[in-house]
């Protein structure tokens, strides 16, 4: 872990590094990925079978071995424990409720040279949700994609999912019964994401794809925008805690710890104006970590990557700290968070006061947890549903119309040297 102080006199130096550090993959990825893609593009179903055992231990031997039914899903949410149904409800009961509240509406105007303009709004008619089944299997992650997906109309929603050895998770299964998937294929990793883009004889290609998955999967993404548009290409889980010494530092250290215990990449970062509470953070964290089941991936991410930075006054340093950052997850814990967030540029999701932390938003508050990491954030916004949809313009002219604005068209065609796209307009005005 490392500990800043901003009136140290290399502190920019320092912090600089700490904005400019990558912890995603190295190029020895792409490289494999690249493989894998041209494989499965080539080789189809047969790729998906000789990777599928090579990495899940898992044979695709006969037909059903490949799917996972709706039936299988309902099966799983009527065995999962009561209290998890409804939590599971509750949670898809509002990201649904949020998400239909970003739904884009259709424009149709006339403007004042007699010209009709408008745009459409149209969901993708496949998408392909990425859902993990390694180190992170996640029910929250498949209702967060699932979800927004329907809500934005597509007809057609996948998930190709890894089942090491065969076994599947329950609570993903239940959560693909909640979000009303009945398309799942029990393959996983770069292998998937390809198939997805592409398409085997099995798998029919889709038109977006989205999810959380390791660095092979997120380079697979990389590598096939274009072909298949992505919600983006997320690294390791970060979150940045701005908090002063009237704290519970036990609260803090565990809204660090939420971070830290996805993978050893992860980042977790203090920003605090009291250097006696930092301590008391740091052995709150110590002790924490020797508790967590997931205390070795918590431990391995904040002694590599956690950071303390000490300022003098939270009000007005931290700002362009919180700005330069540009992170995944920030929480305010300070008594007048609103203040602060009006001069956050840059942040995937910021989490207001001192009883909200970030895992709420991991789970049931509604706003999307598939985020940006990495300073995307200074670029990219959170998975919505626009991430599933697209726009198509439309213009209306008629006589008058195009008398009016024909003539600056023709104009600005003859100066580009394009006579034809000239001549389109000038015989239609008279």
């Amino acid at each position: 872990m490392q500990q800043l102080s901003s009136s140290d006199t290399h502190f920019q130096q320092h912090f600089a590094r700490i904005v400019e550090a990558r912890r995603e993959t190295d190029s020895d990825v792409a490289s494999v990925v690249q493989d894998i893609l041209r494989t499965v593009r080539g080789g189809g179903d047969d790729a998906l079978v000789k990777y599928t055992q090579r990495f899940d231990g898992y044979s695709l031997a006969e037909d059903a071995d490949w799917i996972i039914t709706p039936e299988r899903c309902e099966e799983a949410y009527g065995q999962i424990e009561a209290e998890q149904r409804e939590a599971l409800d509750l949670a898809a009961a509002r990201i649904r409720a949020y998400h239909e509240a970003q739904l884009p509406e259709d424009r149709d105007y006339t403007d004042e040279a007699g010209v009709r303009l408008g745009a459409t709004w149209r969901a993708v008619d496949a998408a392909g949700l990425y859902v993990p089944g390694g180190r992170a299997a996640y029910p929250s992650s498949l209702l967060m994609n699932a979800i927004p997906a329907r809500v934005a109309g597509v007809e057609r929603v996948v998930v190709v999912t890894p089942t090491p050895k065969g076994n599947s998770n329950p609570l993903v299964l239940a959560a693909a019964h909640v979000a009303g998937i009945d398309e799942i294929w029990r393959v996983g990793g770069a292998q998937a994401v390809a198939a997805l883009a592409y398409g085997t004889d099995r798998i029919k290609p889709v038109d977006v794809v989205t999810g959380p998955g390791n660095a092979y999967v997120a380079e697979a993404k990389r590598q096939l925008y274009g072909v298949i548009g992505i919600d983006m290409v997320a690294g390791p889980s970060e979150i940045l805690v701005v908090a002063d010494a009237r704290n519970d530092p036990d609260w803090i250290a565990a809204d660090l710890l939420s971070q830290a215990e996805h993978d050893p990449t992860s980042q977790s970062i203090l920003i605090t104006d009291d250097d006696g509470f930092a301590r008391q953070v740091e052995d709150c964290i110590d002790l924490q970590i020797s508790q967590l089941a997931t205390g070795k991936t918590a431990r391995a991410s904040w002694d590599e990557h956690g950071v303390i930075i000490i300022v003098d006054d939270i009000a007005r340093e931290a700002p362009a700290l919180i700005n330069a950052l540009a992170s995944e997850h920030v929480e305010l814990a300070i008594d007048e968070p609103e203040a602060l967030m009006r001069e956050i540029r840059h942040a995937g999701s910021v989490f207001l006061g001192r009883m909200t932390p970030e895992a709420v938003g991991d789970y049931v508050a509604g706003p999307n947890h598939v985020l940006p990491t990495g300073r995307r954030a200074r670029f990219a916004s959170g998975l919505s549903v626009l991430d599933f949809m697209k726009r198509t313009s439309f213009i209306g002219l008629d006589e008058a119309a195009i008398g009016a604005i024909g003539p600056a068209a023709a104009t600005l065609a003859h100066a580009e040297g394009l006579p034809a796209h000239a001549k389109s307009v000038e015989l239609r005005l008279k």
